[in-house]
């Protein structure tokens, strides 16, 4: 594995490579990770597959050149998103690539699908969030209103860490959801990040109907894979869309929401090495 910055006006973007084979991949992770989550993948589909996992925006390595309060405000369109990552496979020589993505990941996979499906061979999710993020990842990301209190609370020294305490003391939240949450906000640095990246949302946002036409128009092989036991971001939230793509197929493992791991690999190389 080795790893880089792909540099421009917007964005240090740091990528890992790993894999030797002819066709490219590029790996959208889920909130709080990084570009190495799907190092897993190296093993089964390695020799088929050169991947290209980046560290998305407000994680780990990549930084955007102005990284302000402003400048994240402004957030960042699909079409411009797409040409970030064009300019980046340009600069590596890549024509055509399939996409893999994870929870928030997906956001930026699907963007791509709207924007660019010519350059798109595979598009692969799992727990696919952007299909239904949810009425308080809405309410936060898309809502201006929501969006200003999230801004209040992450940008203060104790706010957000007094509602993760409040919901919880509720019961909305239970001890291992706390737990979970406040390690993500437990810093200044880890609460401007969740800010920035819920923010940065709502400019990703799906448009389903142009997201299936893309996929339909271009026929491009889609395969959307959830966790039997994942509660965050369930099968039933692609009941609605999923069976209008003709050229689409649907992964159920026995999994939490946690599921990027060896049990992964193994179902998505089945699948990928049927067709």
């Amino acid at each position: 594995m080795i790893d880089y910055i792909f540099e421009n006006e917007l964005v240090k973007l740091h990528c890992y490579q790993f894999g030797k084979g002819k066709k490219a991949m590029l790996c959208f992770h889920g909130y709080g990770m990084h570009g190495k989550q799907f190092k897993v993948l190296k093993e089964t589909l390695g020799d088929k597959y050169t991947f290209y996992g980046f560290d998305l925006f407000f994680h780990k390595e990549t930084k955007l050149i102005d990284q302000s309060v402003e400048k994240v405000k402004k957030g960042i369109t699909k079409r411009e998103l797409s040409e970030l990552f064009l300019a980046f496979c340009d600069s590596k020589s890549i024509d055509k690539f399939s996409v893999i993505s994870y929870s928030m990941g997906s956001f930026y996979a699907t963007a791509l699908v709207e924007e660019v499906p010519d350059r798109i061979e595979k598009f692969i999710t799992a727990a696919p969030s952007s299909l239904n993020p949810g009425r308080v990842v809405n309410f936060l990301s898309t809502n201006s209103i929501g969006n200003k209190i999230l801004e209040r609370l992450a940008l203060s020294d104790n706010g957000m860490l007094r509602l993760l305490s409040s919901l919880k003391r509720s019961k909305i939240i239970d001890e291992k959801a706390y737990e979970i949450l406040h390690r993500e906000i437990a810093t200044p640095e880890l609460r401007f990040s969740f800010y920035a990246c819920t923010s940065y949302l709502r400019f990703l946002k799906l448009n389903p109907q142009k997201f299936i036409q893309q996929l339909n128009h271009y026929h491009i092989e889609s395969i959307f894979i959830f966790g039997k036991r994942d509660k965050s971001y369930p099968v039933k939230i692609g009941r609605n869309i999923i069976p209008q793509i003709s050229n689409s197929k649907q992964l159920i493992i026995d999994e939490n929401h946690d599921m990027i791991n060896q049990n992964f690999a193994k179902h998505l190389s089945i699948c990928l090495n049927d067709h």
